[in-house]
């Protein structure tokens, strides 16, 4: 048995959250090749494995900054033209890459997500947010406030995932 298994109340909850956002994100990609995954169907450079390649890499990020704080992130404010074109490639299928491949590493971070959820001592613990344009200066996050930016961004990707799948082939994952 995990240790999620035995998680209740807010914990509970927070897993509950994480698990219904991931399934819609997922299900956009349902029956769809690599090919497919790696199209961009509308005016955004978005296609549907670049937005799970981004959530996965968001996650993986956030998670880390719940452990280690701030030095587990990048300093945005010191990023290049060339930092920020590599992080780009995370928004896009690149050659080699496989829709198989992109949704076992995101099956992956989330499971340790979950872990982490089930076990970290003090949700209420906190960090100083890394240094970026589009954070307060001296603002602080606890983990459950970082849990809960996870799941918003896994909504609001989500959504953006079902207008390129409907744009693609019509296809609606969610109404």
């Amino acid at each position: 048995m995990n240790a999620t298994e035995t998680v209740t109340g807010e914990r509970a909850d927070l897993l509950e959250m994480l698990a219904k956002q991931r399934h819609f994100l997922r299900f956009t990609t349902h029956d769809l090749t690599d090919e497919q995954s790696g199209l961009r169907t509308t005016a955004s450079e978005l296609c549907l494995g670049g937005l799970i390649k981004h959530v996965t890499s968001v996650e993986r990020g956030w998670t880390a900054f719940i452990k280690e704080g701030a030095s587990a992130m990048p300093d945005f404010t010191a990023m290049t033209e060339d930092d920020f074109a590599q992080r780009a490639d995370e928004f896009r299928m690149l050659p080699g890459e496989t829709l198989t491949g992109v949704l076992a590493a995101y099956d992956e971070v989330a499971a340790h997500t979950d872990e982490l959820v089930a076990t970290l001592p003090d949700l209420g613990a906190d960090h100083a947010l890394p240094k970026a344009p589009w954070y307060e200066s001296g603002a602080r996050w606890s983990a459950r406030r970082v849990l809960m930016h996870i799941a918003t961004e896994t909504a609001q990707h989500a959504g953006h995932a079902d207008i390129i799948r409907e744009s693609l082939d019509g296809q609606k994952t969610m109404g």
